[in-house]
């Protein structure tokens, strides 16, 4: 099976490398198995020698992007830095990407290697992963493409996408076992220290209240809901705040800030939430209260949904105090 691993210009270094060393020690473990090793595994780009992380590194491609007229599954690992800069650099290597797919090729992206991969309009009307603090920059920017809000593996007709950072290694143990099996998946994810089983990166995501969308009035209420969220908080009394309609409030909010204000009142509670579970001795019923919530179910069910996780779990595996488990 041959894996072409595009090396973006001003690429991620922590991105570009480990799906190169993934499938060459999947052929390592195949070989110790007497099994005959099924990854071919290249590094491709538009340049012999292309720079990452700023030109900190430079790596040598085994092939040009040009050349390249068929494989089976092309990566797109992310740019370092600012998007905007990365897709620039990368512009030439578009329309190669949207004709390897084309002619049958499988195509993935990892991390905000999204939007290399959005360029081309392959993703339009799909939906895909990135990092989760770039969402908002990607839905933006690619309206017609469906951000998977926490997750870390989206396919969708052959096109394949990760979330953020090292959920990319998820991806990568996704395609080792897909195309060899799930020992050699489990073994390459114990040869790196990996968790082969975790499917959702919204645990490690830190609410930041969109700014940026310029409206003064729903600015003002993200202060008041920021300041606010222990408090019982209606729509009628945000919508009150910049005297407007129920409807007219509702419909502006979630234009600005991709959230309806019961979800953005609920992530920030939860983020206030994420924070005493890390800093704090505080149970789960204290830090219940103290966030605005008064039933335990409701409390545990959107931290889980928010999250991914539980708040004992949140705790046990992010508390930088030693808790007992309540």
């Amino acid at each position: 099976m041959r894996i072409s691993v595009f090396v973006p210009e001003y690429g991620a270094i922590e991105g570009i490398t480990p799906p190169f060393r993934s499938f060459h020690t999947a052929n390592e473990f195949l070989t110790a198995f007497g099994k005959k090793p099924i990854f071919d595994v290249e590094y491709v780009g538009l340049s012999e020698h292309v720079r990452a992380n700023n030109g900190e590194y430079t790596i040598k491609t085994d092939r040009l992007l040009y050349d390249v007229t068929c494989t089976d599954l092309l990566i797109i690992p992310p740019t370092f830095g600012n998007t905007t800069k990365g897709i620039q650099a990368n512009t030439e290597a578009i329309p190669y990407f949207k004709k390897l797919h084309e002619a049958g090729s499988s195509i993935a992206s990892l991390c905000i290697g999204a939007f290399l991969l959005a360029e081309t309009g392959l993703l339009n009307g799909k939906k895909c992963s990135t990092h989760w603090a770039y969402i908002n920059e990607f839905k933006t920017r690619y309206p017609d493409v469906e951000v998977e809000d926490g997750a870390v593996i989206t396919e969708h007709d052959n096109i394949y996408s990760s979330g953020g950072a090292n959920s990319l290694w998820n991806l990568v143990l996704y395609f080792i076992e897909k195309f060899a099996d799930r020992e050699i998946a489990v073994l390459v994810s114990k040869y790196f220290a990996l968790d082969i089983g975790r499917d959702s990166q919204s645990q490690f995501a830190i609410f930041r209240g969109q700014r940026n969308h310029g409206d003064a009035d729903i600015q003002k209420v993200q202060d008041y809901i920021e300041k606010h969220y222990e408090d019982k908080i209606t729509i009628e009394t945000l919508a009150n705040l910049i005297h407007l309609g129920r409807r007219t409030f509702e419909r502006r909010f979630k234009e600005a800030t991709n959230n309806t204000p019961i979800e953005y009142i609920q992530r920030v509670r939860i983020e206030a939430a994420k924070l005493s579970f890390e800093a704090s001795r505080k149970n789960v019923t204290e830090i219940m209260f103290d966030v605005g919530y008064t039933d335990t179910k409701a409390f545990r069910g959107i931290f889980k949904k928010i999250t991914g996780l539980t708040p004992i779990e949140y705790r046990n595996r992010f508390a930088k105090v030693t808790n007992e488990v309540e």
